[in-house]
């Protein structure tokens, strides 16, 4: 299967795409930029994935902080972010209030996900990528944080399975899915190996899962997303046309369109033209129907 190409090259770091109802179709960071990008969900209603390229639909939102790596909706009918050292909310309005940063080491957050709870978890890479040097952490509805599972390195995608007793996480030089059982007062317990992907080209960074429950890995590096089934193993290819692909999640009226974005950091003028587009595929699965939102 390949993937379309949904936009032109729109950002530097591509990352952390969601779909929501709350918020009307698809954001997804520019996240070195400090932007949330926004595209409405009638591009994608048509029977075709892009007619025409919809760029000129496409919002970009700035936030308070020089990096925004992930967001969610909030059942505020906002949403909560994490931006470079800390957590921030967004009201219904659009307005962002950061809350006081977390740390001051040289260490940026990275990727995270709402949690059976209605907490919010985000894993955390040092600039450097120093081995141990990243964490987890989770933000409360009552505003209160707490740092978990220290030693990651690339802490990256983390999604949590439909009934709530999972979430699959990517530590991204592992080049492994790992699986933790969910507890509401303990977090992410019992981790063990889930699916091996080092024989594979590239690197696992974010992922999402279908209404099944089979996990779906963008490949950074190695131009394409893995589906994988319910033992692990690669089921389904998806080729992408830029190299750097780092994310994706299911989106669409029906769920049923991957997006998947990408990314040009690190790449000369001119290189691998495509990266930094947003891409589309429809693998023949959908998404999970359900969310859960923060605070909730």
């Amino acid at each position: 299967m390949h993937a379309e190409r949904l936009t032109e090259s729109l950002c530097h770091h591509g990352e952390g795409p969601y779909w929501s109802e709350a918020w009307g179709g698809l954001r997804w960071m520019d996240l070195l930029a400090g932007d949330m990008l926004h595209l409405g969900a009638e591009a994608l209603s048509g029977p075709g994935l892009a007619t025409e390229r919809p760029d000129g639909l496409v919002r970009r939102l700035p936030t308070p902080g020089s990096v925004v790596a992930c967001a969610r909706p909030a059942s505020s009918g906002g949403a909560v972010l994490a931006l470079e050292k800390g957590f921030a909310l967004e009201d219904p309005d659009g307005s962002i209030t950061a809350l006081p940063p977390l740390w001051e080491e040289d260490v940026r957050m990275n990727e995270g996900a709402v949690a059976p709870d209605g907490s919010f978890l985000c894993g955390t890479m040092a600039y450097d990528q120093r081995p141990g040097g990243s964490a987890m952490w989770r933000l409360h509805p009552d505003g209160t944080t707490e740092r978990m599972l220290d030693g990651l390195t690339i802490s990256n995608g983390l999604a949590f399975s439909a009934d709530g007793t999972r979430a699959f996480h990517i530590d991204t030089p592992t080049r492994r899915v790992d699986l933790y059982d969910w507890s509401d007062e303990h977090g992410l317990v019992e981790r063990r190996p889930f699916a091996d992907l080092g024989e594979e080209e590239g690197f696992p960074d974010g992922l999402c899962l279908d209404a099944e429950g089979n996990a779906w890995v963008a490949m950074f590096g190695g131009a394409q997303v893995l589906g994988l089934d319910a033992g692990g193993a690669v089921a389904e290819r998806i080729d992408v046309d830029a190299r750097q692909v780092t994310a994706c999640t299911f989106g669409g009226a029906d769920r049923s369109t991957l997006l998947i974005t990408t990314s040009r950091e690190n790449l000369p003028e001119g290189e691998d033209p495509a990266a930094g587009s947003l891409f589309a595929a429809r693998p023949g699965m959908r998404g999970p129907a359900d969310e859960v939102l923060f605070g909730a």
